[in-house]
């Protein structure tokens, strides 16, 4: 189904108005936009104010902003019939006014846009889909860009595209550390780990060509990731990047190694800056922020005390407390927030659940500056309280969980929220 949308000609000379005093749409913000009283408790830095586009659209995982302002959501369960959401939003009050429902290919994660089409990740495929001017759906045919093995765990597929036609794809390993049985405590560590070959990594494909498979048209662009649903291409610095989930159970498996608290705040969500070719080490081993080393996994003859080898495997450019379930990355390329936030990483955390016995955390979208390839500065939380509470004990008590991140044509910031389907606009008014 199509959905076309024509619009009166007080909207385009509107529309050409705000162009030629802003530069398209770089604007702080509009007065008349239906901003939430009080942020909705979300605590964001001053001068910003969010919008809520909509709520209880399913469980909204990755999100694209077109330049018409239609958003479209990959979706983590099918709701009303698709797996994907369509948004038509109102230009006056910035909220939805129009919901479809598209896609039969089961829950994914992915989403972006690149060169007039929608690419959508679901679990075991790239598709794409054709953008047509004028419509809300796209065109109902689904290209398949790549076809991808079936997994029962980590099995998210985001998406980053370069500036050479090729698109990377989160395979992640569907284990916690590559152990004979997952998860069990007291079985060994496999080595070689018989994962590595198809999964713990990043593939890279051409994003025109259609059947490729990861032996056939695709590539390894880098191993040893546990599994990076946070991935984005920074077109400052012309890399990727990603930000890694890190292993679970220290402390249950080994606690003559780990204290409770070491095993909720270890190991280290790493943020990662890919070299092709690069191993960044798992399952062997694992990044301590307090020791700021790479460490042996315990599996593998470590005892919380011994190094890695230098050299070995890449070092994370970063390392974020253990557990935060970092789920959306993205380099902040507009104009309409202040300047230091650009070409700065924003980073959604989809909250921890494995933290006890202390409280869980995470449910944050935070800020990490950047100068060339590297951050230039501590991180800092950007939008807070998604969680709602000041002491969170089970995931399920959240508000929301952040996990979605895009950029509007505007400059303004999109999250999605999958527990609640909710989709957030963060604006710059300096208010």
């Amino acid at each position: 189904m199509k959905i076309k949308y024509f619009y009166p000609a007080a909207f385009w000379i509107g529309l050409l108005t705000l162009f030629f005093h802003n530069g398209f749409a770089q604007s702080r913000g509009d007065a008349h936009l239906e901003y939430a009283a009080g942020n909705d408790a979300l605590q964001l830095p001053p001068g910003f104010q969010v919008v809520i586009i909509a709520q209880h659209i399913g469980a909204a995982r990755h999100i694209a902003v077109r330049e018409n302002g239609d958003i479209y959501i990959a979706l983590y369960a099918r709701h009303e019939g698709g797996c994907m959401a369509a948004i038509h939003v109102d230009p006056k009050t910035g909220k939805a006014d129009e919901i479809k429902y598209f896609g039969d290919l089961g829950r994914g994660t992915g989403m972006a846009i690149h060169d007039g089409y929608l690419y959508f990740g679901c679990d075991t495929a790239i598709v794409r889909y054709k953008l047509k001017p004028g419509y809300l759906l796209p065109d109902s045919h689904a290209e398949f860009i790549a076809r991808l093995p079936v997994q029962h765990e980590h099995e998210a597929r985001s998406l980053a595209f370069d500036n050479e036609g090729h698109v990377f794809v989160n395979v992640g390993a569907p284990s916690n550390d590559c152990q004979v049985q997952d998860r069990v405590k007291g079985s060994p560590g496999q080595d070689p780990c018989p994962l590595l070959p198809l999964r713990a990594g990043i593939w890279r494909f051409s994003a025109s060509k259609m059947d490729q498979t990861q032996e056939k048209g695709g590539s390894r662009y880098v191993t040893g990731i546990r599994n990076c649903v946070a991935l984005a291409w920074n077109p400052a610095a012309h890399k990727l990047y990603a930000v890694m989930h890190g292993r679970d159970q220290l402390h249950q498996f080994f606690p003559q190694y780990y204290t409770e608290e070491q095993g909720a705040e270890l190991p280290a969500e790493e943020f990662l800056m890919f070299k092709e070719g690069g191993n960044y080490g798992w399952p062997f081993v694992y990044y301590d922020e307090f020791q700021k080393k790479l460490m042996i996994c315990p599996e593998y003859g470590g005892n919380g005390k011994m190094a890695a080898p230098p050299g070995k495997y890449q070092n994370p450019i970063m390392g974020f407390p253990g557990h935060w379930a970092p789920d959306g990355l993205l380099f902040y390329t507009g104009r309409q927030f202040p300047a230091k936030y650009r070409n700065g990483a924003f980073i959604a955390f989809h909250g921890s659940w494995n933290r006890s016995p202390l409280p869980q955390k995470g449910y944050d979208v935070v800020f990490v500056p950047f100068r060339g390839d590297l951050p230039s500065g501590k991180q800092e939380v950007f939008a807070g309280n998604f969680s709602g509470k000041p002491v969170l004990k089970s995931p399920g008590d959240s508000r929301y969980r952040p996990c979605g991140l895009a950029q509007g044509p505007d400059g303004s910031l999109y999250v999605t929220d999958d527990s609640h389907g909710t989709v957030f606009r963060i604006i710059y008014t300096g208010k």
